[in-house]
């Protein structure tokens, strides 16, 4: 089954619009990657300074491709940046801190098909 790769991004609240602003910058860049899935970006609510970077991957070698890949060539000069601490086109991050969360999906579920609102 699949993984989920979750960067878990420590984001001073002076700089949300701009890790949000680099994020959109990129938007599409991801999805042409042979084994992507899915992304979102996850904005803290209440509680937390902390944003969630959620991708899912048809497997580790899917991830670790983009990873070597498109991703490391953005984050050294190539794209816009994350927001990942050291990346974005000689600005500084906009998170302080990131750590990567790693997760197999045993199980999923959908809408049902023809489901009311």
């Amino acid at each position: 089954m699949s993984i989920v790769k979750i960067n878990v991004l420590t984001v001073p609240s002076e700089q949300r619009e701009e890790l949000e602003r680099r994020f959109a910058s990129r938007a599409g860049a991801v999805e042409s990657s042979d084994g992507f899935e899915w992304f979102e970006l996850l904005r803290p609510v209440e509680g937390t300074d902390r944003y969630l970077v959620y991708t899912r991957w048809r497997d580790e070698a899917a991830f670790q491709a983009w990873m070597s890949g498109p991703m490391k060539s953005a984050h050294q000069g190539g794209g816009s940046g994350s927001g990942r601490p050291g990346g974005g086109a000689g600005r500084g991050p906009a998170a302080s801190d990131s750590t990567v969360w790693t997760f197999e999906v045993v199980q999923q579920a959908a809408p049902k098909s023809g489901a009311e609102d």
